[in-house]
């Protein structure tokens, strides 16, 4: 990564950052790979020392976003280097150093933000929340914490590339935290009752499963525009040319009939122990497991399946021929599977970001939710190896991302192993069509189960 780049924004760079300054509640809807980071230090800057607007900034960001990409920002663009980041992390005595020490800008990974409202004065008069789709859940410790000195910012903006990937239920809290509650309502409830509907009724009439009102959707993004802006990438970038792959791998019969006899019957006996799913949610994770190739018995050991997947990816990073390649994996045992196999390295610490940025990993696994926000991996390759799939449209997307993003410069290519007749092509059938998560990933088992019920399947058949 070069450092001291003379920054050269694009427009809509200049757009954003000018609209940071010119508002004191400002909402960046902006996708991965925009320069979510660079925009805002830029009006930092501006606010500190040619505006005389701020005095101390706070950012709430992931940790290792928090511990990373922010100082590193700082390092790479010449206009940034006088800026001085104080990390406020580690362990309690690390993050109260750290909050002593004299800095324009202090940041600080959400986990703590409970611990920071709670141990100290609050004097941060402009803050930055990276990621504020993390702060969707209204009875959240974090979201809390940071409402109760809400009144005491007088800046603070929110920066995320999907602010509702489950639905505008999700954007309440964000937009609370932006302006007290003037657009959208103080209350969580209250804005539910104005914009959404229930399903149903349950436990007597509770209601659940809500939905939106036919024409709320255009009244919540009417109410927020004001202070809301939102940009995709492909609109405002030359972003490299973008590849997807399948690549199918088919199990035996005898490894489908194990794989059928779980799904139909939410057990599989072992010989020395069982592998049992309680519910909908725990038998899409026991069957996503066994499409990868192994299954966490009841005494959480790992039970190996198949070899289907490993032998795909395999001949995957042969034909790579060198060129590095980012494995996602869904579970430990996927991790260590692979690991076996190959000499892998793990994407975990700022070392290893630096290592693969610097082409030092021809393989690099990650776990999505590790990758979710934030880290720039561009430098190091160009090739993703989806080795287990997600139900998070989100977690996907943003883990995408960290390769094929502004900077990039090759061709990405993405693969998704997929086991045959198996769940996964219910996932990737919902991540094409944008209809995942929870909701989603139990709904298609369920189906599943009552086809069975009702004996308009047999083990046999496909999804």
């Amino acid at each position: 990564m070069a450092l001291n780049t003379e920054y050269q924004p694009h427009h809509y760079q200049v757009y954003s950052t000018d609209f940071i300054l010119k508002h004191k509640e400002a909402g960046l809807f902006l996708e991965p790979g925009l320069g979510k980071t660079v925009i805002s230090l830029t009006a930092v800057w501006l606010l500190l020392y040619d505006y005389f607007d701020a005095t101390k900034v706070l950012v709430i960001a992931p940790l290792r976003v928090a511990r990373d990409t922010w100082s590193r920002e700082c390092e790479k663009w010449a206009h940034l280097n006088g800026l001085v980041i104080s990390k406020v992390l580690g362990s309690e005595k690390e993050r109260k150093m750290a909050l002593y020490k004299r800095a324009d800008v202090y940041v600080i990974n959400r986990e703590n933000v409970e611990w920071l409202v709670k141990n100290k004065e609050w004097d941060f008069d402009t803050v930055i929340i990276d990621e504020l789709s993390s702060f969707k859940s209204p009875s959240a410790k974090r979201f809390k914490a940071l409402k109760k000195v809400r009144h005491k910012i007088k800046r603070i903006v929110g920066l995320t590339g999907t602010p509702a990937p489950n639905g505008l239920l999700d954007i309440w809290s964000q937009i609370y935290l932006l302006d007290g509650g003037e657009r959208l309502g103080r209350t969580y409830s209250g804005y539910r009752s104005r914009y959404f509907h229930p399903q149903k009724y349950i436990n007597g009439g509770i209601p659940a499963d809500y939905v939106i009102n036919e024409d709320a959707e255009d009244k919540i993004y009417e109410k927020i525009s004001d202070i809301c802006i939102s940009m995709k990438a492909l609109e405002y970038l030359e972003m490299p040319e973008l590849i997807f792959n399948k690549v199918e791998v088919e199990l035996s019969e005898k490894e489908m009939k194990l794989y059928r006899k779980l799904e139909r019957d939410l057990l599989l006996p072992l010989e020395d122990s069982d592998v049992d799913a309680a519910n909908a949610a725990v038998l899409s994770n026991k069957l996503l497991q066994m499409a990868g190739g192994a299954v966490y018995d009841e005494f959480s050991d790992v039970k190996a399946i198949h070899d289907r997947k490993l032998d795909a990816l395999e001949d995957l990073i042969e034909a790579a021929n060198g060129k590095p390649a980012l494995v996602y994996y869904s579970f430990k045992h996927d991790r260590d599977r692979i690991k076996e196999r190959f000499d892998a390295g793990e994407i975990n610490t700022s070392e290893d970001i630096a290592r693969w940025n610097a082409g030092k990993m021809q393989i690099a696994l990650c776990h999505p939710a590790s990758a979710g926000h934030g880290l720039n991996l561009q430098d190091g390759g160009c090739t993703i190896i989806w080795f287990g799939l997600t139900w998070s449209l989100e977690l996907y997307q943003q883990a995408n991302a960290r390769l094929w993003r502004q900077g990039q410069k090759q061709t990405v290519v993405i693969h998704h192993i997929i086991a045959k007749d198996t769940i996964d092509e219910r996932v990737m059938r919902a991540i094409d069509e944008k209809d995942t998560g929870q909701a989603a990933l139990v709904e298609a088992v369920k189906a599943r189960i009552n086809q069975y019920k009702e004996g308009t399947i047999n083990g046999s058949e496909s999804v």
